[in-house]
């Protein structure tokens, strides 16, 4: 890709706005009143997630999806000016003669390292699948803790039962306390856990509801749309399930359902979840209309965010300064987000290719920017070094 003249944006906040026709920077000053749209990146190839890598603040990992390409990752390492495609992406192994073999869709999700770990990524694929980089995202390797794990067909089940757009393995978390205590989460599946760096795994679904299977307390199986661990307070983890929203303090081991408590006109069912880089109590949430045939578009088409300060007992709406009626748009897990500012910044993209945000804690929206792509996935940045 040519190298671009770009302006110095050092200190600078962005959003990384992954679409299905390219990547665009939305960037803003500290004060966050003024926003420019940068790109495209790659216009045409789906950009499924983008991140920057927090412990040097320079270097942009992209999963894409790159037309003749395929399925492949990009690195920068200048801020974004310019890209150069990984040697070796994520890709399982070949099968042997005579042997069915299995194939990377696509990257689904991308995330960094601990922060004591510089240089290592993770990705999760399209079938569930885990990899890992040690040089920065150039050189992919699988996890063959999981990969291979003689359970792992039977966890993430035959292909005919994936979510629309295929099931993939969609979340990461790294214990802040220790790289070896990782989280993932995948579509159809469930949550499971290891304390080894993948080595061994253990599922971690015990009191979620799973009304769609044969045996609603399966240990496997279930359908997270989204799972996140507190930075702070990492014994706190929250999940956007396709059977609601739920909670676990991890010294429990079991999931509550929280969303149980959203107003039952709205229900708790959708994609993203976000949560407080400072308060374990505070989440926000998108939801989508969960009835009947799942249009997967705002309840009643009145678009909303809702959030909750004390952990999911109680919950209050967010829109002022949303469409009021007819918002027929769906909001996907990885494209609501916060900055780390206060007041919290939160930011959500739309199936329609807008980008809405709100810089006191969602109690008034913007419109950012319209006309994008379908918006696949947000993150919040500030570009340093």
């Amino acid at each position: 890709m040519p190298k671009q003249k770009s302006p110095d944006r050092s200190g600078k906040m962005a959003l990384l706005v992954g679409t299905r026709k390219g990547g665009f920077f939305l960037r803003t000053s500290r004060a966050r009143d003024k926003w420019k749209l940068e790109g495209p990146f790659f216009l045409g190839s789906i950009i499924h997630h983008m991140i920057l890598d927090p412990r040097d603040g320079h270097t942009l990992l992209m999963a894409a999806s790159a037309g003749h390409l395929g399925p492949t990752i990009f690195r920068s390492t200048d801020q974004g000016v310019t890209w150069k495609e990984a040697s070796l992406p994520p890709a399982f192994p070949k099968a042997a003669e005579n042997e069915k073999g299995e194939a990377v869709s696509y990257t689904f999700s991308l995330w960094s390292g601990h922060v004591d770990e510089p240089g290592i990524f993770y990705a999760g694929t399209s079938p569930a699948g885990l990899f890992r980089t040690e040089d920065g995202g150039n050189t992919w390797e699988g996890v063959t803790g999981f990969n291979d794990h003689p359970m792992r067909r039977t966890w993430i089940g035959p292909p005919e039962y994936a979510p629309p757009g295929g099931g993939g393995l969609h979340s990461l978390q790294i214990d802040p306390r220790d790289p070896d205590h990782i989280y993932i989460a995948l579509s159809t599946g469930g949550v499971f856990e290891t304390f080894d760096r993948g080595k061994s795994w253990s599922p971690l679904n015990k009191g979620l509801s799973a009304d769609f299977m044969p045996d609603p307390d399966a240990e496997y199986g279930h359908d997270p749309h989204a799972l996140r661990i507190h930075p702070l307070y990492p014994d706190v983890l929250y999940q956007q399930n396709h059977t609601g929203i739920y909670r676990m303090d991890r010294e429990d081991g079991r999931w509550s359902r929280v969303g149980a408590n959203m107003p039952p006109r709205v229900g708790d069912i959708g994609f993203p979840v976000v949560l407080h880089p400072r308060d374990p109590q505070k989440v926000w949430v998108f939801p989508m209309d969960g009835t009947d045939v799942w249009p997967r578009t705002s309840p009643r088409g009145k678009p909303a965010v809702y959030g909750s300060a004390d952990g999911g007992q109680t919950w209050q709406v967010f829109r002022k300064g949303l469409p009021p009626r007819h918002g027929y748009f769906t909001v996907k897990r990885h494209a609501m987000v916060s900055d780390r500012e206060d007041p919290l910044g939160i930011y959500f993209g739309t199936s329609g290719g807008e980008v809405w945000g709100s810089v006191d804690e969602g109690k008034h929206w913007r419109k950012l920017v319209d006309y994008l792509p379908e918006v696949y996935s947000l993150e919040a940045v500030v570009f340093t070094g």
